[in-house]
């Protein structure tokens, strides 16, 4: 633990580094709010913070910049919920009162807005299709002998499966086949397709063996897509080409990604600092999430992927509130 005084310098050096991104000297955190000491006894303080792990010395006669260990600090001691700006909620609100479409579009769109209100890559993981509920089904003929099947989910998720019938289908049979199987589907997971019983007409049950024999040969086909927004952002968060090279190799593997964010929330996390990513190619990164909550229940992540000297509470704000509206929207369909 540190005391008032020497926290006190330590966040000072982590807001200025994060606004600046220079190594901060003894002087000016001697003017900062809250530090009401010389800039001799701040200098004895960055000393002691330094080699208790806190900051670093990039250069000899270099001002000091935080470590990771700092971060977490500084993190860790933010009080109060997060809240964004006027515009930015404006943004949020505005967004949210006009999206609509599909959930794919959607949650590109998601990606977008949670880079512009923080000016770092954003992700979204969408909502697992086997965990919901289906909300309805249908069955809409393509051809003599060919349906397709749609399946609306209770977290916004539309699954469609080409039906191939072994004899053509009327319109009529086809509806009877899709108000079956939405009397046997409606508030069960999409598990119970494949045990959905006869339902006596010969006709309609030829059509629901093809549609089992359809869902069958192709399940859940994507069930934890990623959507990655933002990228060009991220040439500009880091000096290093390299560094930038390897952080988008990481955002363009769905599975590392989908890993690395729910390992985050499994531990317990909201923001995760350099080593504690567990992913090497990102030890200079900082990754801020948040599930998002469908009907009451976790649906998906969002989350936010910047330079460890990131703009930590608009972040966690952004993060946050973009979170929330996102749950409420899906909830509502």
């Amino acid at each position: 633990m540190l005391d008032e005084r020497k926290a006190s310098i330590l966040r000072a050096v982590v807001e200025e580094y994060i606004h600046t991104a220079q190594p901060v000297g003894s002087g000016h955190v001697a003017q900062s709010p809250g530090v009401e000491v010389s800039s001799a006894t701040v200098r004895n303080d960055m000393a002691l913070l330094e080699q208790e792990g806190y900051l670093r010395q990039p250069h000899t006669s270099a001002g000091r910049v935080p470590t990771d260990k700092g971060y977490r600090f500084f993190v860790d001691e933010l009080t109060g919920p997060a809240r964004l700006d006027k515009s930015s909620a404006h943004q949020v609100r505005a967004f949210f009162d006009t999206t609509h479409g599909a959930l794919e579009q959607m949650l590109l769109d998601t990606t977008r807005l949670l880079s512009d209100l923080t000016h770092y890559a954003a992700v979204v993981v969408a909502p697992a299709p086997e965990a919901a509920e289906v909300r309805s089904a249908h069955l809409v003929g393509l051809a003599p002998s060919v349906a397709l099947l749609v399946v609306v989910l209770a977290n916004g998720v539309v699954e469609k499966r080409t039906v191939e019938l072994a004899a053509p289908a009327t319109e009529v049979e086809l509806a009877d086949a899709a108000a079956h199987l939405s009397a046997n589907l409606i508030g069960s997971t999409l598990a119970a397709l494949g045990t959905v019983a006869p339902s006596g007409g010969p006709a309609v049950d030829q059509v629901l063996v093809a549609v089992k024999r359809a869902w069958a040969s192709h399940p859940e086909a994507d069930p934890e897509q990623v959507y990655v927004g933002g990228t060009a952002r991220m040439a500009s968060a880091f000096d290093a080409v390299d560094t930038v090279r390897q952080v988008l190799t990481i955002l363009e593997q769905q599975l590392v990604v989908v890993s690395l964010i729910r390992d985050v929330l499994d531990r317990g996390l909201q923001v995760a600092i350099g080593s504690e990513t567990g992913v090497g190619p990102l030890a200079d990164c900082s990754l801020v999430v948040a599930p998002y909550l469908v009907d009451g229940e976790p649906a998906g992540s969002i989350g936010v992927l910047g330079p460890t000297r990131m703009n930590y509470p608009q972040a966690l704000a952004a993060v946050a509130v973009v979170s929330q509206r996102l749950g409420r929207r899906l909830t509502e369909g």
